[in-house]
């Protein structure tokens, strides 16, 4: 048994370092200027072994995204039953994403913000970030349903909490990329996850302070 655990992680830790070299790799050269080998060479593996793991560039992508959600919807089960589903949501996203950065080791700022969004606008990344949302969605709501006692094959409301957490991620993780300067994500999860949970109130209308010419 430890022995399969053992080459899982393994596995996990090839199909992260692969992904992670796509996304730096994409972002420091562009898109149209990297290749499997390249990507293979700064992973230290062969180029047979990134085909054993993603059939393109885009797939790589798209993994370290559906690897944090699967690694949320894992965390979410594993928190306190007696914890508040969305407390223990919180605590799930916000715990995976703070790990990530941690071993991301990405630069911050300007420059990095504008290569992912270049990135992420490619035809091919957005068609393989739709299909792991849809995988890692159906992933949340099983662990949303475990932990609510419903059935994410008959009920609404654990694929429509995945659902709901999906969205509000991506909607920080976005708007930490488009601020400017880029703003840290953590903090922008939280408010997301904490509106979701108080049920999205509206905010009270931004006040603007004229000052009269004098």
């Amino acid at each position: 048994m430890g022995e399969i655990g053992l080459r899982e992680r393994k596995k996990r830790e090839t199909r992260l370092a692969l992904s992670l070299a796509t996304i730096r790799l994409s972002v420091e050269r562009g898109w149209d200027n990297v290749t499997v080998e390249d990507i293979a060479a700064a992973a230290n593996v062969s180029v047979r072994t990134f085909r054993n793991y993603f059939s393109s560039k885009a797939e790589a992508v798209a993994s370290r995204h559906l690897e944090r959600m699967e690694q949320m919807a894992e965390e979410l089960l594993q928190r306190p039953e007696s914890e508040p589903l969305w407390e223990a949501v919180i605590a799930a996203v916000l715990d995976r994403f703070a790990l990530g950065q941690q071993r991301d080791d990405r630069p911050e700022g300007r420059e990095w913000a504008d290569g992912i969004q270049l990135m992420l606008g490619q035809p091919a990344v957005q068609s393989a970030v739709l299909e792991a949302n849809a995988v890692a969605e159906r992933t949340l709501a099983a662990a949303v349903a475990a932990r609510t006692g419903t059935d994410a094959g008959r009920d609404l409301y654990p694929n429509l909490a995945a659902a709901a957490i999906g969205a509000a991620c991506s909607a920080a993780i976005d708007h930490s990329l488009r601020a400017h300067p880029p703003q840290p994500v953590l903090p922008l999860l939280r408010e997301a996850l904490e509106q979701l949970a108080a049920g999205l109130p509206v905010p009270p209308p931004k006040t603007t302070v004229l000052q009269e010419k004098s």
